[in-house]
């Protein structure tokens, strides 16, 4: 069985690219990252699930990483306020290239030669570490500091966010159990601009939105 890497935040994205991995027949191992971020509840219930799915699930401490967002995203400083919708305090600088670097050094100890993360195309116009350049750019850089070849792959590079609920809800996804919000909890906020896009996939997708919002 080959190994693959899901890079795994706890959201419905990375979750159903984990449930979509262990259908395709990988052996499936996850890796959470605390990068510091004030949605911690999103650790634990990337935990639960990985448990619910019976893979391998590991969470890598980089939550020193918030001493150098500190000021830069709302995201992780807690004298930010999150923003309704998309502003540029809600982006963390270069994380994915951050995960993609940590889970490339995880594969290559593993043997695995996938690693597979959930960005979407709804996410490329605003996150430049979410488009297909980016991360076929970081698996070249990744193949030759590793001399093996490595593939970096997102699944559902090409759909909306919509069509990742409809997999989702194929997959037998526990949506209710993802966390999207970028506040810690315990309800989603249902005003950040992550919790604004969970509500409207969940409506386009004509799917029944399982998730408990405060507002």
């Amino acid at each position: 069985m080959e190994r693959c890497v899901v890079i795994l935040s706890g959201g419905p994205d990375s979750v159903t690219t984990a449930y979509w991995a262990k259908e395709e027949g990988f052996e499936v191992h996850a890796i959470t990252f605390d990068y510091g971020q004030k949605a911690r509840v999103e650790i634990e219930r990337a935990a639960e699930i990985c448990d619910m799915l019976g893979v391998a699930h590991k969470v890598i401490d980089l939550s020193k990483l918030s001493e150098i967002y500190e000021g830069v995203t709302s995201l992780v400083d807690r004298e930010m306020e999150v923003s309704s919708g998309f502003t540029a305090p809600i982006i963390v600088p270069f994380r994915n290239g951050v995960f993609m670097a940590v889970a490339v050094a995880y594969a290559d100890g593993l043997g695995a030669s996938r690693i597979f993360y959930g960005a979407h195309s709804g996410d490329e116009h605003f996150y430049p570490d979410c488009r297909k350049e980016f991360y076929k750019a970081f698996e070249k850089a990744a193949r030759l500091g590793t001399e093996k070849p490595v593939t970096i792959e997102a699944p559902f590079g090409g759909i909306p966010k919509s069509g990742i609920i409809e997999e989702a809800v194929r997959l037998g996804v526990p949506l209710e159990l993802t966390w999207s919000c970028y506040l810690g909890g315990p309800l989603h906020c249902g005003r950040c601009e992550s919790c604004n896009n969970r509500r409207r996939a969940f409506k386009e997708a004509c799917v029944l939105d399982p998730t408990r919002y405060e507002a």
